[in-house]
């Protein structure tokens, strides 16, 4: 879930990341309580915008925007929290144990101590950790772990500047048989905020194909091929005053922990449990079913 800012002004920003939210009938009753507290405090809106070649898998979805960015839903829940801090660029390399406590050692900076660690990062990083963590995975962890796969994709941010004006009977449009292009969004337009006076953004996402291509070269270098490849999508396209190239190497999960438990346990006492969308499915609601599962072991290790 990434929202980023031009760098002209912060007021203009992109989804890079996820577009929108689809809750499925079964989960829009599962998750009930979730989407009613995030439509309560305006964090989520039905999504009313046309997108052109959307496919709705299931009767009854409905389709939700993030007003304020996709990464409002986090802010929310961490300002929901008992006082949770964020760190930022605290690169994890090592997790020892010592002394009932895990002890994490980071790229730069001294090593910390906690009662209990939950790792959400995509499962080949959490595989490429070292320290005890290797010896602690079982047999069986570990090939439901290195079974697990995902597809790669760039995005692409445009930024402009207020009063420009970028035309088009659509917000999104799903783009077909094209080798470089995916999806494109008029992000301000998605997300209702057209009368806004802030300058409008455009995202584009690459293909699975493309991003599998070019996944190691530089974003200096498949910048300029989606700029050019857009220009043929939708020529006449004004020019951005900005843009934000990203790099989406684990971008969603195509085959996810064999059984998709939510969550999978290496450590009972201290707590060292792994969670995340590569336990379930890449979107919003498989993400919540992980996060649940992984309460439901804190509270049984409490």
């Amino acid at each position: 879930m990434a929202t980023s800012r031009s760098p002209n002004d912060p007021t203009c920003t992109a989804d890079l990341g996820a577009q929108y939210i689809t809750a499925t009938p079964y989960y829009s009753q599962k998750h009930q309580s979730f989407y009613e507290e995030l439509l309560a405090h305006s964090i989520l809106k039905f999504l009313t915008a046309p997108v052109e070649g959307m496919v709705m898998k299931e009767d009854g979805s409905r389709n939700f925007i993030t007003p304020r960015g996709i990464s409002s839903i986090v802010k929310h829940y961490l300002g929901e929290s008992a006082g949770a801090e964020v760190f930022f660029n605290y690169h994890v390399t090592h997790i020892h144990l010592k002394d009932e406590k895990w002890e994490v050692c980071r790229k730069s900076g001294a090593p910390e101590q906690f009662h209990a660690v939950v790792l959400t990062m995509p499962v080949p990083q959490i595989l490429q950790l070292q320290g005890d963590l290797d010896k602690l995975i079982d047999r069986t962890q570990r090939q439901k772990l290195e079974a697990v796969s995902y597809s790669s994709r760039y995005a692409l941010g445009l930024f402009y500047e207020a009063g420009t004006e970028i035309d088009g009977p659509w917000a999104a449009k799903y783009i077909t048989n094209n080798p470089c292009i995916r999806f494109i969004s008029i992000d301000n337009k998605k997300r209702n905020l057209e009368s806004t006076d802030a300058g409008p953004a455009v995202v584009i996402h690459t293909s699975m194909t493309f991003g599998l291509e070019h996944l190691e070269e530089g974003k200096e270098k498949v910048e300029p091929l989606i700029l050019e490849e857009l220009a043929r999508v939708l020529p006449g396209l004004p020019k951005p005053v900005s843009t934000e190239c990203q790099k989406w190497r684990y971008s969603q999960v195509t085959q996810a922990v064999s059984e998709s438990p939510g969550q999978m346990t290496i450590h009972a006492r201290p707590l060292l449990v792994c969670g995340g969308d590569g336990f379930t499915h890449s979107n919003f609601d498989g993400c919540t079913d992980s996060a649940l599962k992984i309460l439901d072991v804190f509270k049984s290790n409490l």
